[in-house]
């Protein structure tokens, strides 16, 4: 997997009006909730701790998870608003490149 996912995820992020200005506080981002989710939105984790990582991870050559489940959270923040579905389809790519790595990104 490249950078490509995630820069592509930035640029529906802005796109969608989803990406802060504004850095969330130590201690929200200190969570250990799943999806920071008693101190972050949905989004906000996406930028600040998913993207973060992920870009680690892929810089550094190190192992990625072998499975995540992003979209069904995508899809329940989402639900009612249909302008987010390109991010959902993305994140839906994601978590299935993850379950099968031989799959190329298209």
């Amino acid at each position: 997997m490249s950078s490509t996912f995630l820069v592509e995820l930035e640029l529906q992020l802005k796109a969608s009006s989803l990406w802060s200005t504004h850095t969330p506080s130590a201690a929200a981002m200190a969570s250990t909730a799943p999806f920071a989710c008693d101190a972050l939105s949905f989004e906000q984790w996406l930028q600040y701790i998913f993207i973060p990582k992920m870009r680690q991870l892929i810089t550094t050559n190190s192992p990625l998870p072998i499975q995540m489940a992003i979209a069904p959270m995508a899809e329940q923040t989402w639900q009612t608003q249909p302008d987010k579905q390109s991010i959902i389809k993305l994140l839906i790519k994601f978590d299935q490149l993850l379950v099968n790595p031989q799959r190329t990104e298209q």
